[in-house]
């Protein structure tokens, strides 16, 4: 009888593949089995055994190439071939990573598992983006919030009239569709039309572009900027210290040492021989 594999559920951070966590390496380098997302960069592809199989399960709205069922199945299907697998995900494998699903799977299944968290483009986008969530004076409370809710739920889960006044900063993941719609209702509930907001696309790589408006204005300016998905919102006054914080991007001076490097170019740490 084939002793049961183990499944890993990885955060493979935001975008840089520097943000990689150094647990979240060890495991993959061990990996017989990787399955990615999307918003994985290809760099840490390469951090797997040459021999590891490689399945793309990502997402991306209106297409699905492995069905979120699929992909429990296959989890669960190639631990009991004794494998070791990585499930890579963009992000936090708990923060709208559909993580909770996939573990409550193998746990059903009686498969080990761990979860490696990763770091969130909900804080590392506006980070990047010289945007703090959090900054004494401006704001002392932020929520994450998903703009792309379950369509079969037969009711929101957001409840948007109690959340525009309630925290300080919100930060919006999966929104870039649902953005006039809901700048609309945070107005419609109290926010103020002039709250600034930033859109922050593809944050932490190389491509980053951000977009400041405000909740009256952002949607079109978003529009005319031709922004597309993946895009995080940050929405409140912590957005104003853009200005004097912005390290990062086009217009950021930085040293060459800091420059990050197209996906491919990275040394990510020494392996065991």
């Amino acid at each position: 009888m084939i002793e049961p594999g183990r499944v890993y559920l990885v955060g493979a951070g935001p975008g840089d593949p520097g943000l990689m966590t150094v647990r979240g390496l060890e495991v993959l380098r061990r990996a017989r089995v990787v399955v990615y997302d999307r918003l994985v960069n290809p760099a840490l592809l390469d951090e797997a055994p040459a021999g590891a199989l490689r399945i793309f399960g990502g997402k991306r709205a209106g297409a699905h190439c492995l069905p979120q069922a699929r992909i429990n199945v296959l989890l669960v299907e190639q631990a009991r071939r004794g494998r070791v697998v990585v499930r890579l995900k963009g992000g936090d494998p708990f923060v709208f990573g559909r993580g909770g699903e996939e573990a409550l799977a193998l746990a059903e299944a009686g498969i080990p598992f761990e979860i490696v968290p990763g770091v969130s483009a909900a804080v590392a986008a506006p980070a990047y983006a010289g945007i703090p969530v959090t900054h004494r004076g401006l704001a002392s409370s932020f929520a994450v919030v998903t703009g792309h809710e379950d369509p079969s739920k037969d009711a929101a889960g957001v409840d948007w009239a109690r959340l525009a006044t309630a925290v300080d900063t919100l930060v919006l993941l999966m929104g870039g569709k649902s953005l006039p719609r809901i700048a609309a209702t945070l107005v419609a509930h109290g926010r103020p039309p002039d709250t600034p907001v930033a859109l922050i696309r593809w944050g932490t790589t190389e491509a980053q572009e951000t977009v400041v408006g405000t909740l009256g204005d952002i949607a079109a300016r978003a529009a005319a900027a031709g922004l597309v998905p993946p895009v995080v919102a940050v929405i409140g006054p912590v957005v104003s210290l853009r200005e004097r914080l912005e390290w990062f991007g086009p217009r950021a001076a930085r040293p060459e040492s800091l420059t990050v490097r197209p996906a491919g170019a990275y040394a990510l740490g020494r392996r065991e021989p």
